[in-house]
């Protein structure tokens, strides 16, 4: 049997949930191997956001409900994800990650992980299966694994602004950032977690999803 791989939607769209070329990326790379099979909590998203004008709304929406626009409605509650079932798992970033995912928008690095998500992540961890994490979900990994390493891009490069602080608050959960560039991912081999920057950094969308398949590929060798 081949390799099956998980990818785990915050909503759909960068600022209030997942950012849908990262999604689109990731299922990309991993569909030229693989089936791919996609899930997304059933929760409500902390806010909703007007794409257009950047700022919040009074809408509510749901999370899972969401995410299905990006995975053509092919989508399951992840409630429904069994660990003994798959190979790997992989969160694409966008605000989502840091908002419906954890608090780490509004709280950094004392911030909460959704139950759900942490249950998961901690039993992938402990089956030893494979983590990929890119822009901003490698902050999952590090509120959840201290002691791990992961890379949210370059704190020395001024295409990657929002890196410095990120990493500093990394580093202060006791865990240690790796700087990588944009087409680059970091792999923590002890922890079997794979990262890379994506949209951490301010580049054409081609880099974006060359960095992406190399997470993808890390992803896949340690599967």
């Amino acid at each position: 049997m081949g390799k099956r791989v998980a990818v785990v939607l915050a909503g759909c769209g960068v600022f209030d949930g997942s950012e849908i070329h990262e999604a689109s990326a990731s299922y990309l790379h991993l569909n030229r191997h693989i089936p791919v099979k996609i899930f997304a909590p059933s929760i409500d998203q902390m806010h909703v956001v007007d794409h257009l004008k950047g700022s919040p709304t009074e809408e509510k929406r749901n999370v899972l409900v969401e995410s299905a626009r990006l995975a053509r409605g092919d989508i399951q509650d992840l409630s429904e994800l069994n660990v003994k079932d798959l190979d790997a798992i992989i969160f694409p970033g966008g605000f989502g990650a840091a908002k419906n995912l954890c608090s780490w928008a509004v709280q950094g690095k004392d911030c909460s992980v959704n139950e759900q998500v942490k249950t998961l992540l901690e039993a992938f961890h402990a089956e030893k299966k494979p983590i990929g994490l890119c822009c901003i979900s490698p902050v999952l990994g590090a509120k959840v694994f201290p002691g791990c390493e992961v890379t949210v891009g370059h704190d020395k490069d001024d295409r990657y602004p929002d890196v410095p602080d990120t990493a500093e608050a990394i580093s202060q959960l006791g865990c240690k950032h790796i700087c990588k560039h944009v087409n680059e991912a970091h792999v923590d081999e002890k922890n079997k977690i794979v990262t890379t920057c994506a949209f951490m950094c301010k580049a054409p969308l081609h880099e974006i999803f060359d960095g992406i398949g190399e997470m993808v590929r890390e992803v896949l060798k340690l599967a």
